[in-house]
């Protein structure tokens, strides 16, 4: 049994304040805070009830794509497995809710004449040098974005990334970086290598403040509103800076790169979760068609 009685408004505060994630935290407070509004501030969280819960989930979000719907089922979960450790909690509230199978999307790479089209837009510097970092290292936009003057390796166009999970890899970009890199740093040694075109707040750590400019560290919902912005008005737009990874990583796969490259380049540590990354797009195996189509290679013979 739960030791002590707790309102499911202070649950819900403290376990947010344990995700140190900026993203995921505000991504897990739209289930939980939802949860709070609709059930009442004071609900004891022992007292939640699982037909209660699987009624009211289901009603918000019953309606929405199997993603979002396993996206908000899976912060619910990680909150109530947190208060069950706190013995605020005994069962599962979410018994009754099971995930929902997500159909596999092979369309989410972009075109290398998509890709081309992002990084010839007129933009400022600091966006060009983001969007051609991300799509020729293939990391993801929080590791970049995270990066620190320090981290950088220019000469050899490397630099050192904190994985998701933690662990701390190598990154290597091309030519198109290598280029506008040291623009965009104009001589500067220290403090974040993307920044936000005002100063920083008063409240904002060190860590995230250039001390030459005083601006900070330039946040993923920021960087993502500003790509989204600019790539409205492209075929298909807007797209996403995740797009970025996931067509270097597609084209690397069209390329030749082996399975172990392809894991490196990535981050992944798994196989499986590397699958989906580097799936050929419909253009090349369009092209590759085109090469082994016996009346192309008897036409080209004829010649």
């Amino acid at each position: 049994m739960p030791a002590a009685s707790v309102r499911l408004a202070d649950a819900v505060a403290v376990f947010l304040g344990t995700i140190a994630v900026a993203n995921t935290r505000r991504g897990y407070a739209i289930p939980l805070e939802r949860m709070v509004r609709d059930f009442g501030a004071d609900t004891d969280v022992a007292v939640l009830d699982p037909d209660r819960v699987a009624g009211w989930f289901t009603f918000v979000w019953g309606g929405c794509s199997a993603k979002t719907f396993n996206t908000r089922l899976t912060a619910l979960g990680s909150a109530c497995v947190y208060w069950r450790r706190q013995e605020w909690l005994a069962g599962d509230p979410l018994v009754r809710l099971r995930p929902r199978s997500v159909p596999p999307d092979n369309s989410k790479a972009l075109t290398r004449p998509q890709v081309a089209a992002v990084l010839e837009l007129d933009v400022p510097l600091r966006e060009r040098v983001l969007w051609t970092l991300l799509y020729e290292s293939t990391a993801r936009a929080e590791e970049v974005l995270l990066l620190s003057v320090a981290d950088l390796d220019t000469a050899n166009r490397r630099a050192v990334v904190t994985r998701k999970g933690g662990a701390r890899d190598v990154i290597v970009w091309q030519t198109g970086t290598a280029r506008l890199l040291p623009r965009l740093l104009a001589g500067r040694k220290t403090g974040p290598v993307f920044l936000t075109d005002r100063k920083a707040r008063p409240s904002v750590a060190l860590v995230d403040v250039d001390p030459s400019t005083s601006r900070a560290r330039l946040s993923y919902r920021r960087a993502a509103e500003v790509f989204e912005l600019h790539t409205t008005g492209l075929p298909g737009g807007p797209y996403t800076l995740h797009q970025l990874r996931h067509s270097g990583l597609t084209h690397a796969a069209e390329d030749g790169a082996s399975t172990p490259m392809l894991m490196a380049l990535s981050g992944h540590t798994s196989v499986r979760s590397l699958a989906r990354y580097a799936r050929i797009s419909a253009e090349a195996l369009g092209r590759w068609q085109a090469e082994r189509d016996p009346a192309a290679r008897r036409r080209n013979a004829s010649r």
